[in-house]
This record gives structure tokens, sequence and C-alpha cells, in this order.
């Protein structure tokens, strides 16, 4: 995504959503803001003062009447000059408003140019700068407010926190390699391997933490699994409180793939049921089972469900039989995986939920015990659901992350525990120093201290125009 530098150049764009509305804000950012500004609306007026105006267009016939504002640089969201006018809201009247911009010497903003200005301007960083995109996609509540956690600087400032004590002990190490005459051993200063755990340690902290942020923006994504007539589209149906799947006693009625997307505390959950798991029977249905499997791959919990009334090992006492075992074996081992006794009424069951061992052949890590049809236990695999994911809590001091954030917090903690390796295990100085340099590096690129244009282009380019 090519861009022109910032600050060489007048931008403007409708900073209001699509549409009809009371208000609609054409924005103008740049080194000849206040000339544009002044060309439509007649003054300058002083800074952060709204005058009401009538805008005109360049054969001085009337446009709207309009607030208009000034915003001097370096005290505005780009740390440019910024010009706005807060005009009626009609797409017409804002279309030619924008046009007259165009003509007095502004272009067209791109896609977020306008936060990418105010990163480049140093008035937010790389994390701030996603958060807002993130705020103004919100499908929550609680996604708002961890956007808005983010937003504030929340997370900055964790791994600002974190980087700033990476650069102090890789200083100290890099001194103790420059310097051998001054002898200082820190090899065997006890304290650096102290100070290198405790930045594993925060650094792990905070990934988890990275980890919610990033459910609670994206959601968490629920399969639906089980062999044909268990119960998996009466569960979807329960979970979504309508009847969004066709319930009958036929087995393989669910062909195709059925999405729901709902929120359990403000958390989204995008679940998906499919086909039923067996010897397909023909083509339709054995592309349905192509289908699920896809979706299995990209789960981030997979719900097995089972007919309680299948007395699969009677004697075992465990609720993991060899037919469960089965089905569970065509199931990714890298996803967890928990087993929903469905039909408990049948069996005189009571609902609950517990924490088992799957074993080697699957990642199958508890059992919910429900009745589908009625609703009962519903309720536990709702909380189960949020407890797995992190966010069973109190998520108001969450923040928003995104899965480029967590991969680099990942990278990052590789590269410490490498570094712990080369000071316990070779004892060697400049792998140690090496290993931190990367870290820094990698925590670097999550606040945009070190980010490549094309990472730039991909970030901004995502966001609305006029942010």
């Amino acid at each position: 995504m090519s861009r022109t530098a910032s600050g060489t150049d007048t931008i403007a764009a409708i900073a209001t959503a699509p549409g009809r509305g009371g208000i609609g804000v054409v924005r103008i950012s740049g080194p000849d803001a206040f000339a544009v500004s002044r060309a439509i609306a007649g003054i300058s007026p002083p800074p952060r003062e709204a005058k009401l105006v009538t805008l005109r267009d360049r054969d001085g016939r009337a446009l709207d009447q309009a607030l208009v504002l000034n915003f001097p640089n370096p005290r505005s969201f780009t740390g440019e000059d910024i010009a706005e006018f807060h005009c009626h809201g009609g797409p017409v009247i804002l279309a030619g408003v924008l046009r007259e911009c165009t003509y007095h010497g502004a272009r067209h903003a791109e896609p977020g140019e306008f936060s990418q200005r105010a990163f480049l301007n140093g008035k937010i960083d790389l994390i701030q700068a996603e958060a807002i995109a993130d705020l103004i996609a919100s499908h929550s509540e609680a996604a708002a407010r961890s956007a808005s956690r983010s937003l504030s600087g929340a997370f900055s400032t964790r791994v600002n926190t974190l980087r700033d004590e990476l650069i102090r002990l890789r200083t100290f190490i890099e001194a103790a390699i420059d310097f051998p005459e001054e002898e200082i051993d820190f090899i065997a200063a006890s304290d650096v391997q102290e100070r290198l755990e405790g930045l594993i340690s925060g650094l792990r902290d905070l990934l988890g933490q990275a980890r919610r942020g990033r459910r609670l923006r994206d959601g968490i994504k629920l399969v639906i699994a089980g062999v044909p007539n268990a119960g998996k589209s009466s569960l979807l149906n329960q979970l979504a409180e309508q009847q969004s799947a066709i319930v009958t006693s036929i087995p393989g009625t669910t062909r195709d793939l059925l999405r729901e997307h709902i929120e359990i505390d403000g958390v989204p959950l995008h679940i998906v049921d499919t086909a039923g798991l067996r010897a397909a029977r023909d083509a339709v249905e054995r592309e349905g089972i192509r289908r699920a499997t896809d979706e299995f791959a990209t789960a981030d919990r997979i719900l097995l469900v089972v007919d309680a009334t299948d007395r699969d090992d009677p004697d075992s006492g465990n609720p993991i039989g060899k037919k469960i075992r089965d089905v569970a074996a065509q199931l990714p081992q890298d996803i967890p995986v928990t087993l929903v006794r469905n039909k408990i009424d049948l069996v005189e069951e009571e609902p609950g939920v517990e924490t088992i061992n799957g074993g080697a052949h699957s990642r199958i890590d508890s059992c919910v015990r429900l009745c589908a049809r009625s609703g009962v236990g519903v309720e536990l695999l709702r909380r189960h659901l949020l407890d797995s994911a992190g966010l069973g809590g109190d998520i108001s001091s969450e923040f928003s992350a995104r899965e480029r954030h967590v991969a680099a917090l990942e990278a990052t903690l590789v590269s410490l525990e490498e570094g712990r390796d080369a000071l316990t295990v070779h004892q060697a100085g400049e792998l140690i120093a090496e290993d931190l340099r990367v870290a820094q590096d990698r925590l670097g690129s999550i606040t945009g201290r070190y980010t490549s244009d094309d990472l730039l282009g991909e970030i901004f380019g995502s966001f609305c125009i006029g942010k």
C-alpha cells in the first residue's frame, strides 16, 4: 500500500459513517489545512473555538451552515494542523464539502491515513492506533471496554515496562563483554539470572493477558462435533436461544455448516455446527464431513457431543469409551476438546462439569453433562466455556490484543528462554546478548518502534476512511 510521507501534503475525508444523520464531519489534516478551511468557510476561527459559518463553493454558492474548528499542530490528533467542518449529515452536503476541499488543494485521504499520521508523528503508538480500529469495530460492550483500555495505553505500558527492564539487563551484559578489564563476571552475578527469570515470568503473564484480550476482540470459535443424532443441532439451538438448526430423528439431517454468533457476558462466541462424523453415504454427506474437518482445524475449542444413552464402556467408570476415542481420533490433536454428554434425562444423570484426562489419543480435558432438549445443564456449559478461555472472572481490566501481538510476545518468550539456556547451560555471554537484542526488537515491533512499511500498510489499510 503506497502512501505519501506524513506532513508533505494535505488530506481530507468524511469522518462520519456513510448514510444520513443529524451531524456529519469533514476532516482536513496537513500543512494547508487552515488555508483550505478558510477558502470554504471564509474565516479561520481561534484554536479549538467553534464558529457557525456558511460554507460556500468555488462560485460563492452556499453549501451548508456548519461549525468550523481549527486544531493547530502539535496539539491535534495527527500532530499536524487539523480543520473540521461539522455539517448537517446528508450525503450530498458532505460530498459537496469534500469536493471543495480537494478543489482547494487537499487530496482524498486513504483508509486509516489520519491514524497513521498520528502514529508517525509520535501522538500514539501502534497498539493505540490498532485500538482505534478495534473500538470502532467492537461488537460487544466488553470488547469496546478492552479496546478503550488499549487506547488509553494499558497494553503499551506493560510492553514498555518489560522492554525497559530488558534494555537495562542487556546494557549490563554487553558492558561486561565490551570491558573485560573491569573484571565484571556477569555469569557469576547472582541477580542476572534472577532478573532474566523475572522478565520471563512477566512476559508469560502479559502473554496470557494478551491471549485473553485477543479472544475478547475476535471472539471464541467453537465447533460442535459428534456422530449423527447425538444432539449437536439441539445444542446449537440452546446456545443460540433460537431454532437455528433443523432437529429431526433422521441421522445425517445436518449436512452443511451452520453458524451462529452469540455473546456470553459480553464475550463473543462464534459457533459452528457440523455434519455428523460417520462413513459418508453419498457425495453430499462426504463434502459436509470434509468441511467439518476444515472447521475443526481453526477452532479455539471443540464440543464433542455424545448420546448418554449409548452405553459405550458401561463398566469402565470413565466417560470416555472406545467409540468416543474413535471419534476423537478424527479431531486435531492440538485443539482442546470438551466432551458433552447429552440426553442425561434419559439415563437419570445429574448435570455437572468435571475435569478429565482424555489420554494420549485426544485433547479431551473436560466433560459437561446436560440435556440439550430441555436446556438443563446448558448454563453450566456456558460458564465452562468462559472459564476454559480464561474469561470467566472479572474482565474489566483486560485490554484488546491482536494475533500479531500474541505472535510477537510468543517469539519474545522464545528468545528470552534461549538466552536463559545460554546463561545457565553454555555460560556464553555473547549468545545471551544476541538473544536479548532479538527479544528487544520483537517487543519493539508490538508498539511500532521497529516496524516494516509493509506491516504499516497492512494495519492502516484495514481502517475506515476518515480515521
